[in-house]
């Protein structure tokens, strides 16, 4: 018979769930407290939280969800990291942090219903920042217009050029033709 905190437990996982654009699944056998601390509050700077989960209540939590995937991947100290925003930013600050912590494994993603395997998630980590993808898209639709200009003031200077050459050879004969005292 489940105890009313276990049901409990399971209800607010399952609303922390909800609505989540990334679910990662993370080993973190043989990481102190302050390293997960540390971790927690990298998450949060990027708009992410990080959660020990049980695995039985993780696995009723995501059962019947899009999330069910993942409850096969719940064996062994689970944490789970979650983001309702930027998958990207998410993935980084992941990868970022396995970088300087070994013990530190990532296990399973899920993104926007697709399952993710660790190699997937470090690609994803990989992608360059929001603002970099926008500068680029910008220089690609920039482009066009500025070799656009480039050649309309080719243009005009080849008209303003002929123009004057036009009028350097009008007021040549005129000159010609001056009475010399």
């Amino acid at each position: 018979m489940p105890t009313h905190e276990k049901v409990e437990s399971v209800e607010t996982l399952k609303s922390r769930l909800a609505g989540v654009k990334v679910a990662v699944l993370t080993e973190y056998r043989g990481l102190s407290v302050r390293q997960l601390s540390d971790l927690r509050k990298q998450l949060k700077t990027v708009g992410s939280e990080y959660k020990v989960v049980k695995n039985r209540l993780a696995r009723l939590a995501v059962q019947d969800s899009p999330l069910g995937e993942l409850a096969p991947h719940l064996k062994g100290p689970t944490g789970l990291a979650l983001s309702r925003q930027n998958p990207v930013a998410l993935a980084k600050t992941l990868h970022g942090f396995v970088r300087t912590t070994p013990l530190f494994q990532i296990k399973q993603g899920y993104a926007e219903g697709q399952l993710l395997q660790p190699a997937d998630l470090k690609a994803l980590a990989d992608l360059p920042s929001r603002e970099v993808l926008l500068g680029q898209v910008v220089g690609g639709l920039q482009a066009p217009i500025a070799a656009l200009v480039g050649t309309l003031e080719g243009m005009l200077r080849a008209l303003v050029g002929a123009l004057n050459q036009i009028s350097a050879e009008k007021a040549a004969p005129a000159e010609s033709q001056s009475p010399s005292a």
